[in-house]
């Protein structure tokens, strides 16, 4: 019989595990010791026992089938057991011995047919104390309704055949219910004022007509205003949440607030929560109501010690008891806590950290370890595939928009989700081990007690990215700092030069120095071979030629300007700023290539560039080693290493792949082009670093940030001939951003697993 209707059943009759009168065994792992004795109990005070998955016990069921009928002798008048068991897939597979067959009532779980049964079986998995529970309680119901419309339409779809879904698929109502609860968990994590301020305690509650709250937007000003004018009469208590999104209505809101308070009841309290406005331009809450208000921030914990601390906040003595495995439930749930920690803490290193910031927060924990719940207590066996997949591809995956994060995150989870973990072998960081069996204040004080100091270490980097941490912060700040000084404050003391002045000197060394434009015409003339080469060298021209026309446009401009002959535009004034604070102006960027430099870093950067176009177009021959960071788009040079060797040895192109060999020496050894491929140079490597006499990646060097990489040769070859063995794949950057700057995927050769460079965020980058 299926689980859950004798659940709903035992509710209605009084026979549940909270009463001490159900007792549910999923078999297993050596559960039938623990069945054996909650049937026998059972028989003598008149329990239920609900023995799930019995078909994985097969040799336990002679032994079962003699307690059954020892059990029934002389037994309680309520006594009763119920038994799961997946079909036999032939009739010569059938273990369940006759007679218990005989002697049960047997029923098989039909699906239903129709939209309409299949609608109506889905909403019957819950009920109206469910659809209650939620304090967002319109869209929890709304979604909930979708979801089951959904589960119907997917379940009822396979009868289709192939033209439905391609693949039979065992969807069932366990993934209604658990996404379900997904849903209630995430709008509940979304509202932590609730959990906040829900006033058990003081006797002010939802239940008791004393708290209420409102989830704003969606025309719910109408409702506030009601509750609030009900709440200052009898002294209830109102929670206003997402009050950001109403900016139309906070001005009635803060009459409303003026007005009830007048003679208002003394218990009487509102409470607002609001997301934080990513500009000071773009705040909206009137200054009535901020000066009025106690205004809290919820600041997250910084630091390993902080975060796992607040990560098992979330829980309880009560919740890490409420699973029948239990060891393997505390277990996960510790190791879920310390993942949970890693993932959040580690977007203080920036793109060494994640590519992109993403907003995990306790709601994703919280849901996990409802999932990994349910799941203990539906399998016999820890799922750790289906687990990790949960965890990483969808609970914290569904952040995640970047591949490469996703690698990471993935490779967390392989890591400290293990079934070596139950017997202390599993490591979270040095020295500090999974631990065994404790209750909620034993993991506390395991945390103070074993966990080392802090260091970039207990997330897999090194300790580099501490020091490359703090001196981005102190390059933020230090900016910062220049940008609230007025111009005139900055020129310094004892100096004559304006403003203006210091421009006018910046402007004319910048086009003092600018080369003249290449000639396309003659470029193009000197051959008419159109190699794959050949065109990457014209279109790094083409590019060249638009970045240096418009600094010479828009320099000569702002020179007009500050001669008194041109009106000073808007876009003027910008690039005079920028040329003051030593910043690249925006019309530049745009046209030129990613770059963290300053004005004067990014200058000579361009002029390097020129110099070495000048190089590559005396003749269109390709250059003894390619300054590959020098490259407008790196990408297109790649690809045409790929293109000449597909046709050079009529490969496919499709069906190739770029494979690179890193040699042993530097840039000036070279003096000739490679036979096959090409020769690289300008990568550098974060994370770690290449060792020149082993040939593979090594542990970095404390203060060494970005070394160099020797020379590389790149070549193209058919995908079957690719090795892959003893390889890490590391993508390739144009600059320390990462993110959107990824060019392409090289495999370095390593001795260590990959996962130690996946977790210290090793990659190439072309510019540092």
């Amino acid at each position: 019989m299926h689980t859950s209707a004798v659940d709903a059943l035992g509710k209605k009759l009084g026979f549940t595990i909270d009463l001490g009168k159900l007792h549910n065994v999923s078999l297993g792992q050596g559960q039938e010791s623990v069945a054996e004795l909650a049937m026998e109990k059972a028989s003598r005070e008149g329990h239920w026992v609900i023995l799930q998955n019995v078909h994985l016990v097969a040799k336990w069921l002679g032994s079962l089938e003699k307690l059954l009928e020892r059990c029934c002798e002389n037994s309680h008048p309520d006594y009763r057991v119920f038994m799961s068991a997946e079909p036999s897939p032939t009739p010569q597979e059938h273990i369940i011995p006759q007679g218990i067959l005989e002697n049960s009532i047997k029923i098989t779980n039909e699906p239903p047919t129709g939209m309409l049964a299949n609608l109506h079986a889905a909403l019957d998995n819950f009920d109206q104390d469910i659809l209650d529970q939620c304090s967002r309680e319109q869209e929890f119901k709304t979604i909930l309704f979708s979801l089951c419309y959904f589960h119907a339409c997917v379940a009822e779809r396979r009868k289709f055949g192939p033209q439905g879904w391609n693949r039979k698929y065992p969807f069932n109502t366990g993934d209604l219910t658990i996404s379900v609860n997904v849903l209630y968990n995430y709008l509940e994590a979304n509202s932590q004022l609730y959990h906040l301020i829900t006033g058990k305690k003081l006797g002010f509650t939802i239940d008791l007509g004393k708290l209420h709250n409102v989830s704003l937007g969606q025309g719910q000003e109408s409702v506030a205003e009601l509750a609030m004018e009900k709440a200052s009469r009898e002294g209830h208590w109102v929670i206003l949440q997402n009050v950001h999104l109403v900016a139309k209505w906070l001005g009635s809101l803060e009459k409303l607030l003026e007005r009830c308070c007048e003679n208002s009841h003394p218990d009487y309290r509102v409470f607002m929560s609001a997301e934080p406005s990513p500009t000071p331009q773009e705040h909206i809450i009137p200054q009535g109501i901020l000066e009025n208000s106690i205004k809290i921030t919820n600041e997250p914990p910084t630091g390993m010690l902080a975060n796992l601390h607040a990560a098992l906040d979330n829980f309880d003595q009560d919740i890490l008891d409420q699973c029948s495995r239990e060891q393997e439930f505390k277990t996960i749930l510790f190791s879920l806590c310390y993942f949970h920690a890693c993932v959040a803490e580690r977007r203080k290193f920036g793109p060494q950290g994640w590519n992109r910031k993403y907003p995990f927060n306790t709601g994703d924990l919280t849901i996990s370890v409802n999932v990994l719940y349910n799941y203990l207590e539906a399998n016999s066996q820890v799922p750790w595939e289906d687990l990790r997949y949960l965890f990483g591809e969808i609970m914290y995956g569904g952040h995640i928009t970047d591949d490469w994060d996703r690698r990471l995150c993935r490779t967390y989870l392989e890591e400290y989700m293990q079934p070596n973990q139950f017997d202390r072998k599993l490591s979270l960081a040095q020295g500090f081990v999974v631990p065994s069996n404790l209750d909620y204040q034993g993991y506390h004080a395991y945390i103070d007690e074993v966990l080392p100091h802090e260091s970039p270490v207990h997330y897999g980097l090194h300790l580099n990215a501490e020091i490359e941490f703090l001196t981005v912060t102190s390059d933020g700040l230090f900016h910062t700092l220049l940008e609230l000084q007025s111009r005139a404050s900055g020129m310094g003391e004892g100096t004559s030069q304006t403003t203006e002045e210091k421009v006018k000197t910046i402007l004319d060394d910048i086009l003092e120095k600018l080369p003249e434009e290449y000639n396309m015409s003659d470029i193009t003339s000197k051959t008419a071979e159109r190699s794959p080469y050949i065109l990457v060298c014209f279109q790094e021209c083409g590019r060249m030629n638009m970045l240096v026309n418009e600094i010479r446009r828009s320099l000569k401009e702002l020179d007009l300007g500050l001669k008194g002959e041109l009106a000073i535009s808007s876009e003027m004034e910008q690039i005079q700023t920028a040329l003051f604070y030593d910043n690249v102006p925006d019309p530049w960027a745009r046209l030129a290539y990613p770059s963290t430099y300053s004005l004067g870093q990014w200058y000579n950067d361009v002029l390097l560039r020129c110099r070495e176009l000048d190089s590559w177009t005396q003749d269109l021959s390709l250059p003894s080693v390619v300054w590959i960071s020098g490259l407008f788009n790196p990408q297109s040079f790649l690809t045409a290493v790929m293109q000449s060797l597909a046709r050079k040895n009529e490969w496919p192109l499709d069906k190739m792949n770029l494979t690179v060999d890193v040699t042993k020496k530097f840039k000036e050894e070279f003096n000739q082009a490679a036979r096959e491929g090409a020769y690289i140079y300008g990568l550098y490597m974060e994370g770690a670093r290449w060792d020149i006499q082993g040939g593979t990646i090594a542990e970095a060097r404390l203060k060494e940030l970005t070394p160099s990489m020797p020379v590389i040769a790149v070549r193209a070859v058919p995908n079957d001939r690719q090795e892959t063995r003893n390889t890490y794949e590391c993508p390739v950057y144009k600059t320390k951003l990462r993110a959107n700057t990824y060019i392409w995927t090289f495999n370095l050769k390593t001795r260590e697993r990959p996962a130690k460079w996946v977790l210290a965020g090793v990659a190439l980058l072309l510019s540092v």
